[in-house]
């Protein structure tokens, strides 16, 4: 498992492949690591091989909504196959972050349809998989696979975390989406956490922590 730091080195090694023996690869990529509340999603997409050169994907942070959802739906209607995974706040506060997050990766590439023969994932951290993983920091934004995977784990978790908000009104979370917006905090500062929060988080643990000290034996 090895992490290769220039994308140039990375496509080009991709082009190689194809031209060679086609191979099926699946990019994985996540979504919502860095929130407050809310799961962490994971995507696994596999693409053809011939899909790997010329396929104008973008990072889902750089699309906007409209354009991450008209392309989530190509992408399912085109791709092989793709699967999901999570990891909730629960978990998270049990293992941390980024063991949630490779969790959610197993997860996601466990249940695909077919099973590829190499993993391409966003970042320098390979989940443990038994599948050949090639770490790719920045993928998100120069492989079509990975891309792919970024944009179905971004535009399912914004989904589910506007059914969430009706759930749990009053945070706000069809807006943030669960991440430390100035509007998130002041919410759970007057609220407090509810189950979603993330409790091992910073922000979430100071109030708390607050709240402890208001009522004693709470």
């Amino acid at each position: 498992m090895n992490a290769i730091k220039t994308p140039d080195a990375v496509l080009d090694i991709l082009h190689r492949s194809v031209k060679k023996q086609p191979t099926i690869m699946a990019g994985v990529d996540e979504a919502g690591r860095g929130c407050l509340a809310g799961p962490v999603v994971a995507a696994a997409v596999v693409l053809p091989a011939s899909m790997h050169i010329g396929l104008e994907l973008k990072d889902s942070k750089q699309l906007s909504a409209p354009a991450r959802e008209r392309l989530e739906k190509q992408i399912k209607a085109s791709v092989p196959a793709w699967s999901l995974g999570l990891a909730w706040p629960n978990e998270i506060d049990r293992v941390n972050i980024l063991q949630a997050t490779l969790q959610a990766m197993c997860r996601a590439v466990s249940t695909l349809k077919i099973k590829p023969k190499l993993i391409l994932v966003d970042g320098n951290q390979p989940p443990p998989l038994s599948v050949p993983c090639q770490c790719i920091p920045g993928g998100d934004k120069t492989v079509a696979a990975i891309s792919a995977a970024s944009i179905v784990a971004k535009v399912f978790r914004d989904r589910l975390m506007g059914h969430l908000d009706r759930k749990y009104p009053g945070y706000g979370f069809e807006r943030h989406k669960g991440y430390g917006t100035k509007g998130h905090l002041q919410q759970l500062d007057t609220l407090g956490p509810c189950t979603i929060h993330r409790r091992s988080f910073a922000p979430v643990r100071r109030v708390l922590k607050e709240r402890q000290q208001w009522l004693p034996g709470i």
